[in-house]
């Protein structure tokens, strides 16, 4: 039966309209240009990239914090539908399970694209490495593939039920799903303590850093989980209620003013009595010495989260299912600078022992990255895709009974 299963989804995944084609088919040039570059990283050297001796975490650095948050994310929908019952919510549980697996596949090839020696890799994996747990990276592979592997099983698990029309057997399941909603608190924990255990790195060694991950990762998450969602909604016959995604709006725009917040207290803090160790954050709001590549991003991004902000706090903007996947993209896209280049890269500037050098990542670095994401969203095109099949049962076991499908006329 579960060889049958597989079958039947691959089969179904792979066939599609036009526009479905052309999507994977510029999915699939970006990816070839992914592995050209890769190639020539591990070929040249990473001196092919705009990362040296004094700013070694880069963009590859910056989109792995963000989509660790993206991950952990997708618990915005599987608590209230697990451990609220909202109905909405539970019936489109496993696309956000979908999310997270992609995210985290996605957060391992930053990895392996940062790494000059990914033949090395395996001195960070558990217990296995000589690195394993002495190093903060080791814990986050653990968990990070812990998540994966969670999310896996519970997704997969619950399709197949849906595919055989056999109910799981929840003393299993459910302990499973309460444990995924802890571990994806933990993956980004950890990932947090990754930077924040730097004391050499004054910007980043602050206790708020965990709080400040977790508050971007449930902005960001739900606000990419909402435009997938309008996406389905527009493209498939699968129907999402509009419920689910009030509510997912509502937790980013609480989750993003808590974000802004707190940004808005750590430079208060540390600009009101500057010392040295403000320096990182001078630097990304106003330059240093004249350098001031990383100050456009800073403020860019603090005027894409304040729109952003402002405009979920409307009503009218925010239960707008056609002006919400923008102010959900404004806000991604300022997470994202906030997340990534406005907090790895200022982290580095000045270093240790006070050198002032700017970082601009090469044309190999930003053709990875959008490979990268596009391997990521190719992943996702195929697991979306199948899960929608399962649930409106148009994959399904010969003796499963027809599921009823979901509304598919807008209330």
């Amino acid at each position: 039966m579960l060889t049958r299963f597989l079958i039947d989804y691959v089969r179904y995944v792979v066939k599609g309209g036009t526009k479905f084609y052309a999507w994977m088919g510029v999915l699939g040039l970006l990816i070839a240009g992914m592995l050209y570059v890769y190639w020539l990283q591990n070929t040249e050297g990473l001196i092919v990239t705009g990362m040296t001796s004094q700013i070694h975490d880069g963009l590859y650095l910056a989109n792995l914090v963000f989509l660790v948050g993206v991950a952990a994310g997708a618990v915005t929908i599987v608590f209230p539908a697990y451990v609220y019952h909202h109905e909405g919510m539970h019936k489109v549980t496993v696309l956000g399970e979908m999310l997270a697996i992609s995210a985290v596949i996605m957060v391992m090839m930053f990895v392996f694209a940062h790494m000059g020696r990914p033949d090395r890799l395996w001195h960070m994996v558990p217990p296995l490495g000589i690195y394993s747990f002495s190093s903060m990276l080791g814990w986050d592979v653990l968990v990070l593939n812990g998540y994966l592997l969670l999310n896996g099983i519970v997704g997969f698990w619950y399709l197949y039920s849906k595919y055989t029309g056999k109910p799981v057997n929840k003393k299993i399941f459910m302990p499973l799903v309460y444990v995924s909603i802890v571990w994806a608190l933990s993956i980004h924990t950890v990932t947090a303590f990754l930077l924040a255990t730097n004391p050499a790195r004054p910007m980043w060694f602050h206790s708020m850093m965990p709080i400040r991950f977790i508050a971007t990762a449930f902005a960001a998450g739900p606000a990419l989980i909402i435009i997938a969602f309008l996406v389905i909604r527009k493209n498939t016959k699968f129907w999402i209620e509009d419920s689910a995604i009030q509510l997912l709006a509502t937790i980013v725009t609480w989750c993003l003013g808590i974000a802004i917040f707190l940004t808005l207290s750590e430079i208060v803090v540390e600009l009101y009595a500057r010392t040295e160790h403000a320096n990182g954050l001078y630097y990304l709001m106003f330059g240093l010495h004249g350098l001031t590549a990383l100050v456009p991003w800073f403020w860019s991004s603090v005027v894409l989260m304040l729109v952003s902000f402002v405009l979920l706090l409307m009503p009218s903007v925010r239960n707008d299912m056609r002006k919400l996947p923008w102010v959900c993209a404004t806000a991604f896209a300022g997470i994202w600078i906030e997340k990534g280049m406005g907090l790895v890269v200022p982290g580095f500037i000045p270093s240790p022992i006070g050198e002032v050098t700017e970082y601009h990542p090469t044309f190999v670095e930003w053709l990875m990255t959008l490979g990268i994401w596009a391997f990521g969203f190719f992943i996702l095109t195929i697991l979306l895709k199948g899960a929608i099949g399962i649930l409106l049962g148009e994959i399904r076991a010969s003796a499963a009974p027809v599921p009823a499908r979901p509304s598919e006329v807008t209330p």
